[in-house]
């Protein structure tokens, strides 16, 4: 367990996907569109961007530019494909913003199931310290299972956000015209 963190990137690292974590499972609970909701997310979305970029900085698993990296990318693209659509309040924003958030916060526990397999070494590395076979297994099972509940809810309540939300952009819309 003394290797678990190194150095301070990795710490940054934890600390703002730790912080991550509990903000955005709040933000999916909470009622949405309240002022806790949108401060919440303001953390959320400000942790993410952190963890996210010091994503880039760690190479401990693969030593150069891995399959973490380019799902920091994809990351990083929900993130801002959730953030534009209440920045620029366009069309049906709220239901597209609620969607792509839902799917940033799955996202972030799918890696965190990444993350707690790729932290056991003596299973899923070979001596040399590179990712065997059954690494990218337990990561692939451990992702679809996680990346599966969140379709469930995503299906549960994507719905019920069309209903509430995308009736109140259009009301909106009706009192401007």
């Amino acid at each position: 367990m003394h290797n678990f963190v190194t150095g301070a990137t990795g710490w940054i690292h934890l600390l703002a996907s730790v912080l991550a974590l509990v903000t955005g499972a709040m933000v999916l609970a909470a009622a949405k569109g309240t002022q806790k909701h949108k401060q919440t997310g303001y953390v959320y979305a400000a942790a993410m961007v952190v963890v996210n970029v010091t994503a880039f900085m760690i190479y401990r698993l693969f030593g150069g530019f891995g399959m973490f990296h380019a799902l920091a990318i994809v990351s990083g693209l929900t993130l801002a494909a959730g953030l534009y659509p209440v920045i620029a309040k366009k069309g049906n924003y709220l239901v597209t913003h609620f969607s792509f958030m839902y799917w940033s916060v799955i996202g972030l526990y799918g890696a965190l199931v990444a993350e707690v397999f790729s932290r056991l070494p003596r299973m899923v590395l070979d001596a040399d310290g590179r990712p065997m076979t059954i690494f990218y297994q337990f990561i692939g099972i451990g992702s679809a299972m996680v990346m599966g509940a969140g379709v469930f809810g995503f299906l549960k309540y994507r719905p019920v956000w069309t209903r509430q939300f995308g009736e109140t952009v259009n009301r909106e819309k009706a009192k401007i015209e």
